[in-house]
């Protein structure tokens, strides 16, 4: 028998609880407003905080407060764009359609100048001494820009040590962009042909010692460019997509093969 009575009493105190918690659940709701819960259909419902918001109610919270620009959801299609315009009342702008690319090309080829032996983090690795890579600038190769991505759209590949974009499947988030300790990934138009698989400005001749596939600042690209899209600044290739007409006559000539033509479809690099 004394064993019932706490039971007994511990019971009653959780049907109290939540007989109180109902009550005030129901007296203190707040109706949501229909605008907010039509905006929040209509978004995406990735909550991959690209937009400095917590998640996609928070960013429709702050939408229709007039405190945050649709543009942000980089995730959002041009569809569900116009839909959220017209039930909010907003003007819609048309968004260039960006994809990320990865600055790099050394992966496996660039030796290791001491053995890393902490956590297995691109951050992490980072901090000793800029990682364990020989150059300085290129990536370290410990797949934190895979697990930062929500869409599954990085994954890396074992023969070139180098992660490996599904375009298909990337949304332009910009997660790759800020996890990077390196900042190798930028966010490019999609319909651009061309970009740097290189982000060093370390002498031709480092780079040559160091992994061979970097950018030499040899300026054979910046004088076969008809429309001076191309410039070499700080040893290192830079592209002015507003004038580039993908001629491609800068990837014929670069000797390195630096300037990768993208597929629109899965980036591969080291090839």
């Amino acid at each position: 028998m004394s064993y019932f009575a706490p039971i007994l009493t511990l019971g009653g105190l959780g049907i109290l609880f939540g007989l109180s918690l109902a009550y005030a659940a129901k007296k203190f709701y707040i109706p949501l407003d229909p605008e907010l819960k039509k905006v929040v259909a209509t978004l995406p419902g990735a909550n991959c905080g690209a937009c400095g918001k917590a998640g996609c109610v928070a960013f429709a919270e702050a939408l229709c407060k007039g405190e945050a620009d649709l543009g942000l959801c980089a995730v959002c299609n041009p569809e569900s764009r116009e839909m959220i315009s017209q039930i909010l009342n907003l003007s819609s702008k048309k968004r260039v359609k960006t994809v990320a690319v990865l600055h790099c090309q050394g992966g496996n080829r660039v030796k290791d100048k001491f053995i890393y032996q902490g956590m297995q983090d691109c951050i992490a690795a980072s901090l000793v001494l800029g990682g364990q890579k020989d150059c300085d600038w290129g990536c370290l190769g410990f797949d934190t820009c895979v697990a930062a991505c929500p869409f599954g759209a990085i994954s890396m590949d074992k023969e070139s040590g180098l992660p490996v974009i599904d375009e298909t499947k990337c949304t332009a988030c910009g997660n790759c962009v800020n996890v990077c300790p390196k900042k190798l990934f930028t966010l490019v138009p999609v319909k651009s042909k061309i970009y740097i698989a290189c982000t060093s400005q370390d002498l031709g001749k480092v780079i040559m010692k160091v992994c061979g596939v970097g950018c030499i600042a040899c300026k054979k690209c910046e004088k076969v460019c008809p429309n001076g899209a191309i410039t070499v600044v700080n040893n290192l290739a830079k592209i002015d997509y507003s004038k580039c007409n993908g001629c491609l006559e800068c990837v014929k000539v670069c000797p390195t093969k630096v300037i990768k033509e993208r597929s629109n479809e899965t980036q591969t690099y080291g090839a």
